[in-house]
């Protein structure tokens, strides 16, 4: 069952991560939009495994990050923009989606979380923090 916590601004963080530690969820995706070092560090605190997408959350001590790969989208995007400025209309190029996807796994914050992360997974982790 998914459960949405809405939090409007980074200061509902610690009463939304106090509400969790009481009803002690499973895991918590964590939307890019908040301060991702502080959610990371609430998370692990609490005992509550938590993913984002962004890549940069397993780095600040996230679970793991799975998403697309940013610098592959910038490349790509840096391409539209060569052919824009080349003179091709913007509405006349395709759509472009994700190909590239990555996944990090933190194993330092598996460890702390009591977390048993098996071996398929870092098989197939991109990227695995110990």
């Amino acid at each position: 069952m998914i459960d949405p916590i809405r939090i409007h601004s980074a200061d509902e963080l610690d009463a939304a991560f106090s509400e969790m530690e009481k009803t002690r969820p499973d895991a918590v995706i964590v939307q890019p939009s908040l301060p991702i070092k502080r959610v990371a560090g609430l998370a692990v605190s609490r005992r509550i495994p938590a993913v984002s997408f962004i890549r940069d959350f397993a780095d600040e001590g996230g679970l793991m990050s799975y998403g697309s790969d940013e610098a592959d989208a910038y490349r790509r995007a840096a391409v539209l923009v060569d052919k824009i400025l080349k003179g091709a209309k913007p509405a006349d190029l395709p759509v472009e989606q994700p190909t590239h996807f990555e996944l990090v796994v933190n194993l330092k914050t598996a460890n702390a979380l009591g977390i048993t992360v098996t071996p398929s997974i870092l098989a197939r982790a991109n990227e695995v923090i110990e």
